[in-house]
């Protein structure tokens, strides 16, 4: 397996599911470097990233996640990482697949956790929303990609360095992923286990306004490649 790996966490108000997160982690990924970020929580997962992680980067005010992960990866390089595993804080990431996940960056060099979004036990929102948004990235990136807005991604540090990817909410998990498939980057999709439950931070309206604002941004050619 890739090392050093380093785990990057991101948290907006995860309190009740971080700890647990954290552990399951260090138990699949016991030589990974665990770097919380906490973006701008008013609860207590400020305090919680301290104790369970080996560093923690503090917001004062939420930020977004693309912001989050964008410092969690420039931290990360700056420890030599090899690559990275980012996983949610919200528990509906099963840390089992970590492994698996980290171990297929020996035949590609991003790696997306994906799960079946057409079972009962997903919202019926969620599903349509997963199946028009991930139907929209294959077309813009030439195919292959799925499940772009998934979190759970293991990258390799070379992609990092040389994919910026803009916006400072979830619209920067897609931007990031279309521009390193046009940069010639290889990504593969790994099954993972569909577990919902904790409420989700995305919003329906805002963030996937964003999302089709990448996108269409993509499509028409205003970003360089």
């Amino acid at each position: 397996m890739i090392e050093p790996l380093v785990v990057i966490v991101p948290a907006y108000n995860a309190e009740p599911t971080l700890a647990k997160v954290v552990k399951d982690v260090r138990r699949n990924l016991p030589g990974a470097l665990v770097i919380g970020v906490d973006d701008g929580s008013t609860d207590g997962s400020r305090h919680l990233l301290r104790t369970v992680a080996d560093e923690t980067i503090e917001f004062d005010q939420n930020r977004g996640k693309g912001a989050a992960l964008r410092a969690g990866f420039d931290a990360a390089l700056k420890k030599g990482a090899a690559a990275v595993l980012t996983i949610d804080s919200d528990g509906q990431h099963d840390a089992a697949f970590a492994p698996a996940i980290v171990g297929a960056l020996d035949r590609a060099d991003i790696v997306i956790g994906t799960r079946d979004l057409s079972g009962k036990a997903v919202p019926r929102h969620r599903r349509i929303a997963n199946m028009i948004s991930s139907a929209a990235r294959r077309a813009v990136s030439g195919g292959n990609v799925r499940a772009s807005q998934s979190g759970y991604r293991a990258i390799k540090s070379d992609v990092l360095r040389k994919v910026h990817a803009v916006g400072d909410r979830y619209e920067f998990e897609t931007d990031f992923i279309i521009r390193a498939a046009r940069a010639g980057f290889t990504t593969v999709n790994v099954p993972i286990s569909t577990i919902y439950g904790s409420p989700s931070y995305f919003r329906e309206f805002r963030d996937a306004w964003l999302v089709i604002k990448v996108l269409w941004r993509h499509r028409a050619g205003i970003f360089k490649r």
